[in-house]
This record gives C-alpha cells, structure tokens and sequence, in this order.
C-alpha cells in the first residue's frame, strides 16, 4: 500500500472516529433521540385529540343552543294559546232558536235567549264582544231575496246585526261590541244532512280573554 493511502485512511478514521470522543457523543444523541419520539409523538397525538375534542363541544353546545330557542319559543306559543283557551268564553246558540225560518229578525224566544246572556254579561263587561253569525249553504229562498237579501253571507250579517242590537238594548257597551256575518264558511258539520245543516246555522257570542 502506498504512503498517501495510508494517510488518506487516517484523515478520514480521524473524521468519524477522533481522541475526544466525538462517536461516543454521536452514538449518545442518536440513542436518546429515538427515546425521545415515541413521547413526542404522544404529546401531538394528545394536542390533536383534545382539539377534534374541543371542536366536537362547540359543534355540540351550538345545538343545545338551538334547541334551546326553539324550545322557548314553543312555550311561549303554548303558554298564549294555553291563555286564550282558559281565559275566552263563546256561547253558541242554534239560528233555529233565534230566528224564525228563513227569517233575520229575532222571535220572542230568541230574544229571551239573548237576553239571559246579556244579563250575564253586562255587568262585568270589560272586554269587547264579538257576535259571528254563521248559516248553512241552503240557497236563498224568493222571499228573502225579496227583502234584498241575497246570499248567505248577507243572511249571517242581517241575523249577527240583530243580535248585537238587541244585546246593546239590554245595557251593554255599545262601544265594546261588534257584529261579522260568515255565511256558510266555517261549517261545524256536513252539510249533507238536515241535523248537519241545522248544527251550522248558528250564532256565537265570543268574549276574548284579557291580557292574552
């Protein structure tokens, strides 16, 4: 072998292999470095878990959040309807009691009918009062359409009118009063049958509940 091939062997020994202990340092970090990734490793994987954990809560708590809205609402709904079913008062009285066939003015009957109710209701009136009337969709008959009136709803409005004069002549506040007619709409029975029919010929008295 040849002098500068020794010597080149000894420079590159040198390099990798010195008196002050360079490989034993090398061999040592490189040793504990792979210690060392494992616990790195679970360090990050633990900072990803707690952070897809973090962002399941958010996701989470906005939905109670809407629940929550939405079930407050659905109290107040109830809470207004709950009001106005125990506060409200309607009285129902059959047309046919009131009125005589195909007629819009009240009989005496009818007006003893009426008259009761208002007796009630007059001295604790506070609240307006609505007086609907409603028919059935039998066609009118020549002798109404004589007197102008030509359809149901008119007949509903006529028949509510004189209702709710009559109710103002027995001391109600005239003020705190009205009358609607509906013609045939809103029938509580079929108006195939006669007692169908008879049960949508009618006249309601409605008083709404205070503060509702």
């Amino acid at each position: 072998m040849r002098r500068s091939e020794v010597r080149l062997r000894r420079v590159l020994a040198t390099q990798f292999i010195n008196p002050q202990g360079n490989h034993n340092a090398m061999t040592y970090d490189l040793k504990h470095g792979v210690l060392l990734l494992p616990l790195l490793a679970s360090v990050l994987l633990s900072a990803c878990v707690s952070q897809s954990a973090y962002d399941q809560l958010q996701v989470q708590n906005q939905q109670l959040q809407q629940q929550n809205s939405a079930l407050q609402a659905q109290v107040a709904t109830d809470k207004a309807q709950i009001c106005r079913l125990q506060g409200a008062i309607k009285y129902t009285v059959n047309s046919d009691l009131l009125f005589p066939s195909g007629g819009w003015q009240m009989s005496d009957r009818g007006k003893q009918i009426i008259g009761n109710m208002a007796a009630k209701l007059a001295p604790t009136q506070q609240n307006k009062i609505l007086v609907s009337g409603y028919t059935d969709n039998a066609p009118i008959g020549p002798a109404l359409q004589r007197e102008g009136i030509t359809s149901n709803q008119i007949l509903s409005e006529k028949r509510a009118q004189n209702v709710m004069e009559y109710i103002i002549s027995q001391g109600l506040n005239p003020n705190l009063i009205s009358a609607q007619g509906f013609g045939d709409t809103n029938p509580v029975a079929p108006n195939s049958t006669a007692q169908g029919r008879a049960q949508n010929r009618r006249v309601e008295l409605s008083v709404p509940a205070s503060g509702c």
